[in-house]
């Protein structure tokens, strides 16, 4: 059980040295020897726990999704049972707050993978499967509590995941401290919200 719990606590450790590095220097330059020569050991410590490059983006790609789901599943969400929390989640995910979590550089340079390796197209689907079960929770918790009426709830999911994904990509090449910024994403939170059915308006 103890070398067990070694082994993740080490792979976690060459997964966030790898997303490092990708992020000084970019993914593309970044190799199994950049991440050895990062953490000051061997590239055959690294190899014990991951034989490939590839191995080592799963992992990452793994990385990913824990990171987004602090943002959907943080105590200050918590469970829907107000308006205004649906509100407040809703706004939050058209936030730049994903990049308090993890590196847009990183992210797209892996969103790029899924067109050029087949185990990672299956692993990224996998991620944004998970975040879509997550939000499709939320949903049904403001149902359930009578905030909202929306009898297709797997529908909305995925309409308010594809407006979110959309504007972040979008609104990734603005400041987002300029108006122009501010008012494309009130917009997008706007018809977000519009498509959830309030009770009690």
């Amino acid at each position: 059980m103890g070398r067990k719990s070694v082994s993740v606590q080490r792979r976690k450790e060459i997964i966030k040295a790898f997303y490092k590095v990708a992020k000084d220097i970019g993914l593309e330059n970044t190799s199994i020897a950049k991440v050895a020569e990062h953490l000051s050991i061997s590239n055959g410590l690294i190899m014990h726990y991951f034989k490939t490059k590839d191995e080592l983006l799963i992992g990452l790609n793994e990385f990913i999704l824990e990171q987004h789901l602090n943002i959907v599943q943080n105590d200050e969400n918590g469970e829907i049972n107000s308006k205004q929390k649906l509100h407040n989640l809703i706004t939050s995910l058209f936030s730049r707050n994903w990049n308090k979590y993890f590196d847009d550089g990183v992210f797209y340079s892996c969103y790029a993978l899924i067109y050029r390796k087949k185990d990672f197209n299956d692993s990224f689907k996998s991620y944004l499967q998970a975040l879509h079960t997550v939000l499709h929770n939320k949903l049904t918790e403001a149902k359930e509590h009578q905030i909202i009426s929306n009898t297709n709830i797997d529908e909305i999911t995925e309409v308010i995941f594809a407006l979110i994904d959309g504007a972040y990509y979008y609104l990734g090449l603005f400041n987002e401290k300029t108006e122009d910024y501010k008012q494309k994403e009130a917009i997008y939170i706007k018809y977000a919200l519009n498509i959830l059915e309030f009770k009690n308006e």
